[in-house]
């Protein structure tokens, strides 16, 4: 039954307001508004009420991904780019990989989930005035009437909200699906879903950047300031937020895919997948000065990249000033469970970064002004023997990025989790991550890492899942660090040479926990093109910006590049031989593998909806 019908049933005498559940979504699956709405509620009792309405506005949250467990509940999109590889081959995920998805097959279908989200967002956007407030406005103590203002000012934010998740729902289509149809009030019981259109492009992000303008003056750049209660810290819209989508929108509007139809082989709609009109430096200027402003802006208010890399991504991390906005789930283990290497109590080890990425980590030679950096080559004998070593560096000594260590669980290291105790020497059993061939955590043991890594990042290393100890995971869709690289990648390609391409990149590297060394100077554009895409590769993984990256990019090379692990022989530091292998082959047709088909379902419901090119 779909969600339509089953609501009907619910409530016939509400059939104006339940028709207009349907929106163009006829294929959605049965669910609640959210946890926080009773759905019981009519349409007039949401909206009179003060209450009802807070807690309808808290629930068009709950369409905010959750990267960590984003397919299936158990697979990253991490495991369809060349930073993962999911253990189980059967996973859904895995039809990204071997080319099978299609119109009626998608590991990633959101059209009907982000198209509900939005619908939800125009019910509560046309009804603000009907919410009574005459209890405080009639009441003439100053309490009451204190009380009043607060909620007037209250209620201008929370429409403000709405407009802003809604253009972060339609960004999510969009990077998907290039131009889709701008529903931007709710439909009524008169509407022709046949007549129903997709827009350009340029309309859509036209769309979603005035939102985010409009939004980010009315929006508060820090939740306090806003009378938002402690738990919405870093989980409800601010100006930080409306301001780094702005920025990731024109990002992606002058990037590549949306420049350059010809990959589509004459689509007979390029508007609908490319953009025109202006010259495309203007969109990079854009970019950039989006970027720029929202930089300067953090600045004035004292915000900064946090001093400890790791603490970005695990418990408490919504209290980090650099994360603008995450999701808020509740309190479980399931990533944990999902990641640990498979001799953790309870683990499964999915989620498994490849030799491709590990790769993509520098190495650091020598201490001070003096330290340079240098790309991993298998190659180079001191590399490979080097290739897990992250102790203190000296004059002397090639140490790795330390974010391949907080972001990769390599073999031989130490966690901090209640089974693998710190600081236990190397050569005693089961105390370190074990991923050697027949190592507690290697093959042949069955479903063991088939790269020779397990993930790190966001993990919480002390729940005890013997216990079943839970701890809050807040994935991040918004931090400064993604900003500061935006503004290097569009500056790069609007203004090459320019002296704060490098000074925004080298404010990451230099990060207190990572301190590695700034990039040469004398860099062409290409070069810095080259350096850019690739500390976003590194500084960025496992946040899903890989998949999109590469896409915009039209990076056709590293989207069908085999997937590498690691072949590592002996059983103590002394003796163990990293060899690298293919793992896995990719597939990935560039004739229609940049955009996704529009589901097949939809277009049968919409008459009037054009698929995608060659899907």
């Amino acid at each position: 039954m779909n969600y339509y019908l089953r609501y009907k049933n619910k409530q016939m005498k509400n059939i104006t307001y339940l028709l207009v559940l349907l929106t163009f979504c006829l294929g959605i699956g049965c669910q609640k508004l959210d946890r926080e709405i009773n759905t019981s509620l009519s349409r007039d009792l949401i909206d009179i009420s003060y209450p009802n309405k807070s807690r309808e506005i808290a629930a068009l949250y709950s369409g905010l991904p959750d990267g960590m467990l984003y397919i299936d509940g158990s697979a990253m999109m991490a495991s369809a780019t060349d930073e993962a590889e999911h253990t189980f081959e059967r996973h859904s995920v895995q039809s990204f990989n071997n080319g099978s998805w299609n119109s009626n097959n998608q590991p990633d279908p959101v059209w009907a989930r982000y198209f509900r989200q939005i619908r939800l967002c125009n019910q509560a956007l046309v009804s603000f005035d009907k919410v009574d407030l005459n209890g405080s406005k009639n009441d003439p103590s100053a309490s009451s009437q204190a009380l009043y203002i607060a909620q007037l000012a209250e209620l201008k934010r929370w429409g403000f909200e709405a407009r802003f998740l809604r253009a972060y729902y339609y960004f999510e289509l969009v990077k998907r699906y290039g131009g889709v149809p701008l529903l931007k009030e709710s439909l009524s019981l008169e509407t022709d879903f046949n007549a129903i259109q997709r827009n350009t492009l340029k309309e859509c992000i036209d769309f979603i950047v005035a939102e985010c303008d409009a939004a980010e003056p009315q929006l508060p750049p820090y939740a306090p300031l806003a009378n938002y209660d402690a738990a919405a810290i870093g989980r409800r819209a601010t100006k930080y937020a409306a301001m780094a989508l702005k920025s990731r929108v024109l990002l992606y509007a002058a990037s590549d895919l949306f420049n350059t139809p010809t990959w589509a082989n004459g689509f007979s709609k390029p508007e609908l997948i490319s953009l025109n009109g202006v010259p495309r430096s203007q969109r990079w200027q854009a970019a950039a000065d989006a970027a720029k402003r929202l930089i300067d802006t953090t600045a004035k208010y004292g915000v900064v990249l946090h001093n400890n890399y790791q603490q970005l991504f695990i418990a408490n991390n919504f209290s980090r000033g650099e994360n603008f906005l995450m999701t808020n789930p509740t309190a479980n283990n399931t990533f944990e469970r999902n990641n640990n290497p498979i001799s953790f109590p309870g683990s499964s080890g999915l989620t498994t970064p490849t030799q491709n990425l590990v790769d993509a980590y520098e190495f650091k030679f020598g201490t001070g002004a003096t330290a340079t950096s240098v790309a991993f080559n298998w190659n180079n004998l001191a590399h490979v023997d080097n290739i897990y070593n992250f102790s203190t560096p000296t004059a002397t000594s090639l140490t790795r990025d330390p974010r391949l260590r907080f972001n990769v669980t390599t073999n031989g290291i130490a966690t901090t989790s209640p089974q693998i105790p710190y600081g236990v020497q190397f050569g005693t059993p089961a105390k370190f991550v074990q991923t050697y061939n027949g190592g507690l955590d290697g093959q042949p043991i069955a479903n063991a890492t088939k790269t020779g890594y397990y993930m790190r990042k966001y993990i919480q290393e002390g729940l005890d899942l013997g216990n079943n100890n839970t701890g809050i995971h807040n994935w991040v869709l918004f931090r400064l660090g993604e900003v500061y690289l935006n503004y290097a990648e569009a500056l790069n390609e609007v203004s090459p040479g320019d002296a704060r391409i490098a000074q925004y990149i080298n404010l990451i590297r230099n990060r207190a926990t990572v301190v590695m060394p700034p990039l040469q100077n004398g860099l062409n554009q290409l070069q810095m093109r080259q350096s850019i895409r690739n500390e976003r590769r590194i500084e960025l993984a496992f946040e899903d910006h890989r998949f999109w990256d590469l896409r915009r990019w039209m990076d056709e090379a590293s989207l069908k590049t085999d997937i590498y692990g690691v072949n590592i022989t002996g059983n103590s530091r002394a003796t163990f031989v990293h060899t690298p292998f293919i793992v896995e082959k990719r597939v990935f047709d560039a004739s229609k593998m940049y955009l996704y088909p529009i589901p097949f379902s939809e277009i049968n419901v919409g008459k009037g909806i054009i698929q995608n090119p060659n899907w």
